[in-house]
């Protein structure tokens, strides 16, 4: 029989044990928050740039995997296109995507992309777009932190009736961005400003009489319905900013390795982006040959024509500029420089 002594050390035993077996079982770290982002982005769903946007979204979770979950919100769903980079400022949206031309006069220097510097292609007007940032980190965009920089193919004038000559763009009314209206007036037309999303409505309605925009939506934005002539014009050839920006406190809220990885990701982007646009001005090109639309290449003379008329547009762009004491004649140059010497692969 078991004495009192027996049972107490019996219990001491166990209890000892048990003490023993917990502590040598590990604590489970408690779960890592997930990092929610909002994405506010201007193309539609199903255009191949928001495709692209949201593979953007789905890497990142993949990468970090799936401490960050992008929520992607396409065609302004979340903030109108003019609206995107102030609701990203104030943290409406944790990241966007829109024309800087919809800030009208907010991103002074970077207006230089919408000069007529000759591009030759989306590829090289994306990779000079992001080069141009990296070499001159305006201060303009300093409220937030940037992705990468999306720039399309050679700016074109369009027109809703069936064209000869680019010296019919004279008197007609032509949607154009901000940085760019200087070039339609050099021709003689009237530009109009107004969102890509609005433009289509406001040709059907005739209320435009032509775009001034590279060729890509004839097929992406289904201008291609109301157009019927392209004048491809080298010498009055822009492209259009179309920035990826992120909330500053969200940015600097990340754990550095996540900033790491992110970073890699939008570097990755920017090539994606430069062939994606090459891709859709060719299959745009190829739609406009099947409907119809008159493609015309201006002629040498023609173009040399433009090309005067562009260098009156392009100083007085530098003296605006400059007169704000930004570095405008080197950023013009640089970008003339860059699209010399890096054609279109």
């Amino acid at each position: 029989m078991k004495t009192r002594r027996d049972l107490a050390a019996m219990f001491l035993g166990c209890f000892i044990s048990v003490v023993f077996l917990i502590g040598a079982v590990p604590l489970q770290a408690p779960a890592q928050d997930v990092i929610k982002l909002k994405y506010s982005n201007i193309f539609p769903p199903a255009h191949k740039n928001g495709i692209l946007a949201q593979q953007w979204c789905k890497e990142v979770e993949k990468r970090t995997n799936g401490r960050v979950k992008v929520a992607f919100f396409p065609g302004g769903t979340l903030t109108p296109p003019p609206q995107t980079y102030d609701s990203v400022v104030k943290g409406i949206a944790d990241v966007g995507q829109t024309l800087a031309a919809y800030s009208a006069g907010r991103f002074l220097l970077t207006e230089v992309l919408g000069e007529p510097i000759g591009f030759t292609s989306g590829y090289q007007a994306t990779m000079t777009a992001n080069e141009y940032y990296k070499k001159f980190k305006p201060k303009e965009f300093d409220d937030t932190k940037m992705m990468y920089i999306s720039a399309h193919g050679p700016g074109t004038f369009q027109t809703v009736k069936p064209l000869s000559s680019i010296d019919e763009i004279k008197g007609l009314r032509i949607k154009a961005n901000t940085e760019n209206k200087e070039i339609a007036e050099a021709l003689g037309a009237a530009p109009v400003a107004l969102p890509i999303t609005e433009t289509y409505d406001a040709c059907q309605k005739g209320l435009l009489d032509g775009l001034l925009l590279p060729i890509e939506p004839l097929k992406g934005w289904k201008f291609g319905d109301v157009i019927k002539t392209v004048f491809v014009c080298p010498a009055m050839a822009y492209t259009a900013p179309i920035p990826v920006f992120m909330n500053k406190d969200k940015w600097n809220s990340l754990p550095k390795d996540i900033q790491a990885t992110i970073e890699k990701i939008n570097e990755e982007w920017i090539v994606k982006q430069a062939k994606l646009w090459n891709e859709l001005d060719q299959e745009a090109t190829e739609l406009a040959k099947k409907k119809g639309i008159k493609i015309i290449n201006v002629s040498k003379e023609q173009n040399d024509k433009v090309a005067e008329k562009m260098k009156t547009v392009k100083a007085e762009w530098v003296k605006k500029t400059s007169a704000k004491g930004l570095p405008a004649q080197d950023a013009l140059d640089f970008c003339i420089e860059y699209v010399k010497t890096h054609p279109q692969p």
